[in-house]
């Protein structure tokens, strides 16, 4: 797979290969293990592991799926590709010495297919109150860069991606009530997202129910909800009414901190 990155950032054939790990078990979409051999997805991701990082928040996401998203079960996506949206707020973290403290950040996705399959498209936002060394750092853990093969979701979406456009700095309004079930995303004129609780057809209150995913690379518990995202950035999205996901994250470059 090449790895092409547009707006003049390095593609793959400027770093060396690092990392190779044959028949990894991989997973497709967020709880979706596929036996695949991905030696050549993961040719030079991952960093050399010097880099020390860690993230704790919450974390709010929207993909095309159905409630409940199929993939989280390892079924296929309910329309045959995936496009989502995932924002987040680090309450505590750092990249080495640097602290992440406070920041926001969004990802923006996109897949032809499957995610498996690969050929996506990503785009990152920060948060534009982040000095240059917040930047780096944040982006780098997005890009799933700095990170053991397969630790992360943000690792398993980066393998999976023939473009990665420009990461973007703005100004992000974000508040993510995971035991609410509720989310509100602002970023200028770039994204607009709303999360939810799903209301019950037989008595119009308010349903809960999470998933419990022990070995999951993004979370061990995550909150059912109803999202609706409109994107205007190098990823446009128009979801109505499908799969929001609400979860802590707490993560670091080995994987989810349980």
């Amino acid at each position: 797979m090449t790895l092409v990155r547009e707006g003049g950032v390095d593609s793959d054939e400027s770093h060396p290969p690092q990392t190779k790990a044959e028949g990894f078990l991989w997973t497709g979409c967020p709880g979706q293990d596929i036996i695949v051999d991905v030696s050549e997805l993961f040719v030079g991701k991952g960093g050399t592991m010097a880099d020390r990082w860690m993230l704790r928040g919450v974390e709010y996401a929207n993909c095309n799926c159905n409630w409940g998203c199929p993939c989280q079960f390892g079924s296929p996506t309910t329309y045959g590709h995936c496009e989502a949206v995932v924002t987040g707020h680090v309450e505590e973290g750092n990249f080495n010495d640097t602290k992440l403290d406070g920041l926001d950040w969004a990802l923006l996705l996109y897949w032809p297919g499957e995610v498996a399959l690969g050929i996506g498209k990503e785009q990152a936002i920060i948060d534009d109150r982040a000095d240059p060394a917040q930047r780096e750092g944040l982006r780098k853990i997005l890009h799933g860069e700095s990170t053991s093969p397969g630790a992360t979701h943000f690792f398993v979406y980066n393998s999976t991606m023939s473009t990665v456009l420009d990461t973007l700095y703005a100004s992000i309004n974000l508040s993510i009530d995971v035991e609410g079930r509720t989310a509100s995303v602002k970023i200028a004129d770039m994204l607009e997202s709303v999360g939810a609780p799903i209301i019950s057809a037989f008595d119009g209150n308010p349903t809960r129910s999470r998933i419990n995913l022990p070995n999951g690379f993004e979370y061990t518990y995550a909150e059912m909800g109803n999202g609706t995202t409109t994107a205007r950035a190098g990823i446009e999205l128009d979801l109505a009414d499908s799969y929001g996901q609400f979860n802590v994250l707490h993560m670091n470059q080995d994987g989810v901190i349980r």
